[in-house]
């Protein structure tokens, strides 16, 4: 079974939501802001993809960080931030059980 993990009112993961569906794809939703991100399942990500590509700078969280956490940034306090605050987390997520997509633009998901 897939798992796709988002926040619900990001515009990107609608999109990839839209797709899965419109494909009859079956997966299943995490949703990070309402069901969290353990540090069992960051690992799991962070497994396959390198933690400082899985910061998501683009967020308000991050742009809500002091200058000083933001420039004193590495990979064991990006992990930290990211299980604080999951919004964090570049998302889309979708685990295929073989691998970790991350992000979503169009044509992504043509090869599920």
């Amino acid at each position: 079974m897939l798992t796709l993990y988002v926040i619900k009112n990001c515009d990107t993961c609608r999109k990839a939501r839209k797709v899965l569906e419109d494909k009859g794809i079956s997966f299943q939703v995490h949703d990070l802001r309402e069901d969290g991100l353990s540090a069992p399942l960051l690992e799991h990500i962070l497994h396959r993809v390198p933690v400082m590509e899985m910061l998501n700078k683009r967020s308000t969280t991050w742009r809500q960080l002091d200058k000083e956490t933001k420039a004193d940034i590495d990979a064991n306090k990006a992990r930290e931030l990211m299980l604080a605050h999951p919004t964090l987390l570049r998302r889309p997520v979708l685990d295929t059980g073989d691998e970790i997509l991350v992000g979503y633009r169009d044509g992504d998901y043509d090869s599920l």
